[in-house]
């Protein structure tokens, strides 16, 4: 998309920009994810906004340092959950809860297609052997997968549970929840990487993921539902 800025548009063609919000800058949480998911984050921010809005988000959330320097491509967990969450807020901050969901969703999609997909279980899934696997024997492959990786390089702890009709995707410290106080469930891009990695681990497939508990509306921990079958039957891509 180059340095062309995206913003959504409401209904009559206005633009949607909410550039008066203000974010809290949060204390350091102690908790971290490691470099190369920052960097990886950093980078679909402006494969999906452009470079023009990406800069304004970083700059507004007090990472303007990011701009031009991303964080290293190192697995070092260094970069602070604050961060992520003051960009969550920040997302929401200037084009509103709808775009601002709609922007977080698009930016953990293409964070797992630019790189999560190299980690663990998942660098291995196009080979035939395992496309050859029974479509919900590749569901439970990609989720535990996820879990997997998340709860193995980062300081995210995530755990699994099933129901008859779906899988309960469970995190312990969410990023983007951390710290804030909200009335719905912030957790947007942890759903795009969620969906976009059962695309991945089931060769096309797209699942209803919903974040139903999240730390930042008062629940316990951060809580996703995944229906056990795809959407439709359909396939993307």
């Amino acid at each position: 998309m180059g340095n062309q800025a995206y913003f959504p548009h409401d209904s009559d063609g206005q633009q949607i920009f909410h550039r008066k919000a203000s974010v809290t800058v949060l204390d350091s949480s102690g908790l971290f994810y490691p470099n190369r998911f920052a960097r990886l984050f950093v980078l679909a921010m402006e494969a999906v906004m452009g470079e023009a809005s990406q800069q304004t988000v970083l700059s507004l959330s007090g990472l303007g340092e990011l701009i031009h320097t991303p964080p290293p491509d190192t697995l070092d967990r260094e970069f602070d959950f604050a961060h992520l969450s003051a960009i969550s807020q920040q997302l929401e901050a200037l084009f509103g809860a709808r775009g601002g969901r709609s922007m977080a969703l698009r930016v953990g999609r293409e964070m797992f297609s630019l790189g999560l997909n190299r980690f663990g279980a998942f660098a291995g899934m196009k080979d035939p052997a395992y496309i050859a696997l029974p479509l919900d024997s590749r569901v439970a492959i990609g989720i535990q997968t996820l879990a997997a990786v998340f709860t193995n390089f980062t300081d995210q702890t995530c755990a699994i549970k099933t129901t008859h009709e779906a899988y309960l995707f469970e995190v312990k410290n969410s990023p983007m929840a951390w710290g804030r106080t909200a009335e719905r469930p912030v957790c947007h891009a942890l759903v795009g990487i969620l969906q976009e990695g059962l695309n991945w681990s089931t060769n096309g497939h797209e699942f209803h993921v919903q974040e139903i508990e999240c730390r930042a509306s008062g629940g316990e921990m951060c809580i996703f539902k995944i229906n056990k079958n795809p959407i439709g039957g359909t396939k993307r891509g």
